[in-house]
């Protein structure tokens, strides 16, 4: 079991059961009929339906929560920076695509390892098995008693990015460690 910040991370061999808090990563949402279209001309890959997710080749993630709303993730590899910049560089045009700042209204932690679908079944009803879960799959729900954002990241080793309410960050954690316990 590990708790790091995501500038600790970078370069580390991520273990068995990982927790990894990107509270300081940037992340931002985008919500309105305009809003595919100005993600894409701004040279982002959108996911093709509501619930999945994308991610992007210098590793920042576009997750599609409806029809018309998109939550992008930082990447640890910039430390967020292009993301940051998608946020700053934003101005209302009168057109329908609206700023969503997501960095002081949601936590965001990262979830990985081989028994990640067991570990979540502690927290979650829902199931996250990889047959039922596939890499790129979205899941708004609740673990742990509060609402949460799950992506399913896929690779080599089963990662999650769970976003949830920034006020719940220590009750949170302090569930997902005491989880882990059984599974470190």
């Amino acid at each position: 079991m590990s708790s790091l910040k995501a500038e600790d991370y970078i370069g580390q061999a991520v273990q068995p059961c990982a927790l990894l808090d990107l509270l300081d990563l940037p992340r931002v949402g985008f919500r309105g009929a305009d809003s595919a279209a100005y993600l894409q001309q701004r040279g982002f890959t959108l996911p093709d339906a509501p619930n999945r997710a994308v991610v992007q080749a210098d590793g920042s993630g576009v997750a599609r929560l409806s029809q018309t709303e998109y939550l992008l993730l930082g990447s640890q590899g910039d430390l967020g920076q292009r993301i940051a910049d998608e946020e700053a560089r934003w101005e209302l045009d009168h057109s329908a695509n609206y700023l969503l700042p997501r960095q002081d209204s949601h936590a965001w932690i990262r979830l990985s390892g081989s028994l990640l679908p067991a570990l979540m079944a502690k927290l979650c009803g829902v199931d996250l098995r990889p047959e039922a879960f596939a890499a790129g799959a979205v899941a708004q729900t609740s673990a742990a008693r509060i609402n949460v954002i799950v992506i399913n990241v896929g690779g080599e080793v089963p990662t999650f990015e769970v976003l949830f309410d920034r006020s719940s960050h220590e009750y949170f954690i302090a569930a997902v460690q005491d989880a882990l316990i059984e599974f470190a």
